[in-house]
């Protein structure tokens, strides 16, 4: 009994590694195509309007609605403390930090990431890929450096765009409907928000989120079965894989830059 568990665990260590090996490999070999797509750069723009120009929506509008929920529980919280003239300095700060970029890459994942899989796994199972190798072009560099690439520019911008719209959405409810002093809600938010220490921080990790949520995305549908079953079983692993990548590199992110 305790051999045949000794043996199935190592059996799964064994695959697991094997698995790392081979993303590692795949993202080496992509980075290394992709150094001459500058000759391109049509290839990247077209994907990052594919990406960025379609999360917009629900990106704008989901920052929007966060933006509202904070107001509403920020003030109700600050206001047990006489500190209502603080909101906008918590709705910035939780939105640049924390809240912008995190919810951003957790949409991004189950909207962009899910069809750049899902095209990917078709375009194999459909034997496109095999038909660009076959004419001695490089599916690496043709069909997944440009979408790495334009996955890992668009993120920081979908990001931004998420805190902007969150912050107005905050305003709305804050100083337009509860009746925060509007100065106060301005000039707290623009004394308290460091351009390095909160917006930088948070534009280094929607990139590093973007860098990490485009290559599963990429990789698991590089790496689909060539079925409709399998196809979908990658674009789920994308969801699950990219989400919990996300959130553990926050925690990670967090610990090393708010010491």
């Amino acid at each position: 009994m305790i051999h045949k568990l000794i043996s199935q665990l190592g059996h799964g260590v064994r695959v697991w590694l094997a698995e790392l090996g081979l993303a590692f490999r795949t993202l080496w070999a992509i980075l290394a195509s992709g150094l001459g797509l500058w000759k391109r750069p049509r290839l990247i723009t077209t994907q990052i309007h594919f990406i960025g120009n379609y999360s917009l929506v629900i990106i704008l509008v989901s920052g929007l609605f966060v933006g509202f929920v904070l107001a509403y529980q920020g003030y109700y919280t600050l206001n047990r403390y006489g500190s209502e003239e603080a909101l906008g300095l918590l709705v910035a700060l939780s939105l640049a930090r924390e809240l912008g970029p995190v919810i951003t890459a957790l949409l991004f994942a189950g909207r962009a990431g899910t069809s750049l899989t899902a095209e990917i796994g078709l375009m194999k199972a459909g034997e496109q890929l095999a038909a660009m190798e076959m004419m001695a072009v490089n599916p690496l560099q043709r069909v997944l450096a440009p979408r790495f690439i334009a996955g890992i520019i668009a993120m920081p911008i979908l990001a931004t765009l998420f805190t902007a719209m969150g912050v107005f959405g905050g305003y709305l409810v804050g100083v337009q409907l509860i009746g925060v002093d509007e100065g106060a809600f301005w000039s707290q938010m623009q004394g308290g928000v460091d351009l390095w220490e909160d917006i930088g921080n948070g534009i280094i990790k929607s990139i590093v989120f973007g860098f990490a949520a485009t290559f599963i995305a990429i990789y698991q549908g590089y790496q689909a079965q060539p079925t409709p079953e399998g196809v979908s079983r990658a674009t789920t692993r994308t969801v699950v894989l990219s989400s919990l990548m996300v959130l553990w590199l926050d925690f990670v992110l967090t610990a090393l830059m708010f010491k």
